[in-house]
């Protein structure tokens, strides 16, 4: 019989809540908050473009109370920076705020438009910064708005919206939380009880850009056991020695109790390790069950399809066919490879909070995607 640990049933209590709602028709939104407004936060992402419709209370920017709406994402791969990815991230860019405007019904004042510091990060790495001011301006061109503000966030502004959009206030002051994103790997922590002031973790790493260096030195054999080899000796070389120093440099390690990793690999391996658990919006995981999971997506990677992973749940009251569509959805986001690749690296930096005198909290966030554009919409409404 499956048993599932006290402590994942009762977390939620005592860590992070995280608010979401369900979009009905429409504009026809399942409001939670009284005297509340919706706003609408547009990203594009190294990986795609997200849409994220969130109300927010009146008395926000004081309490911080706002909650997530709506949540919507197309893949574009833009950092590959060629015309068929760029196309496909403007035509989904425009597509998502013309959602917004006329489906949602959202005026324009309340939809904000940002590019992350993921996109940012490589686009500098790779000497490709036009192609970020070629997408804003087709962009603006596209809706018809020449005056549409589009942010391009630093990794430490992304970082500290993403930490206060994420980590409830009860948690401010001894969580550290990393973002593994697709380009970059960002987060940091809060050591003088300043919002304002965050101790910046950043990393030139993501679960692509990773996955995009491993096939780079595959050569002819594109086996996946030579990607699987190459992959090793990314992890294991630059991107751990850059790991070390950055985790060092931070002084996170004796400063924080909880270790929050969000991004969309965070997702992917916490439905894939704990599919019952598919209603929290936060698992907690040990670096022992992480490194099994790492391991066995190389494999025996046909052990987390939907099929065999709803063997594995014997409460009745679960709905699977639910917990099955959301297995899915990890696999059309995320296929072997790109799972190996993001949880290599999730390892990579779990390790370097493993310690033996002193043990953390390690807590997946599976909705952290929304965090930083949903605190940069709460920061930016009354200006």
């Amino acid at each position: 019989m499956f048993i599932i640990p006290l402590k994942r049933i009762l977390f939620t209590y005592f860590l992070f809540v995280t608010a979401t709602g369900q979009l009905s028709a429409q504009n026809n939104f399942k409001q939670k908050i009284k005297n509340s407004a919706i706003y609408a936060g547009i990203e594009v992402g190294s990986k795609g473009v997200k849409l994220s419709v969130i109300e927010v209370g009146r008395n926000a920017q004081k309490n911080g109370i706002f909650n997530i709406l709506q949540d919507t994402s197309i893949n574009t791969d833009f950092i590959n920076f060629n015309e068929p990815t760029f196309n496909a991230t403007l035509n989904g860019f425009s597509t998502l705020y013309k959602t917004a405007l006329m489906d949602y019904k959202i005026p324009a004042t309340r939809i904000f438009t940002a590019v992350s510091s993921g996109v940012k990060v490589q686009a500098e790495k790779e000497k490709k910064n036009d192609w970020i001011t070629n997408l804003s301006d087709s962009f603006r061109k596209s809706i018809n708005e020449p005056g549409r503000k589009v942010a391009v966030i630093d990794v430490l502004e992304e970082a500290r919206l993403s930490h206060l959009g994420i980590v409830p206030e009860s948690r401010r002051y001894s969580t550290f939380l990393i973002d593994i994103g697709s380009g970059n790997t960002k987060g940091g922590y809060f050591p003088n009880g300043n919002t304002n002031q965050l101790r910046l973790f950043q990393l030139t790493w993501g679960t692509k850009s990773a996955s995009n260096e491993a096939i780079k030195r595959m050569e002819d054999d594109k086996s996946l056991a030579n990607y699987n080899k190459h992959l090793s000796r990314v992890l294991a070389g630059p991107a751990e020695t850059e790991i070390v120093y950055t985790v060092n440099v931070s002084g996170a390690y004796n400063m924080s109790d909880n270790i929050a990793v969000s991004g969309g690999i965070s997702w992917a391996v916490a439905t894939l390790l704990y599919p019952e658990l598919i209603e929290n919006p936060v698992v907690p995981v040990t670096f022992s069950e992480v490194q099994e999971f790492t391991e066995g997506i190389v494999k025996n990677f046909k052990n987390y399809s939907d099929s065999s992973l709803l063997k594995t749940i014997s409460d009745p009251a679960l709905d699977k066919t639910t917990i099955a569509k959301e297995i899915k959805r990890v696999h059309q986001v995320f296929d072997q490879r790109a799972l190996m690749s993001g949880a290599g690296l999730l390892l990579k930096i779990m390790r370097q909070f493993e310690g033996i005198a002193e043990k953390k909290q390690f807590f997946l966030v599976k909705n952290g995607a929304v965090g930083w554009i949903s605190a940069y919409v709460n920061e930016n409404i009354s200006k």
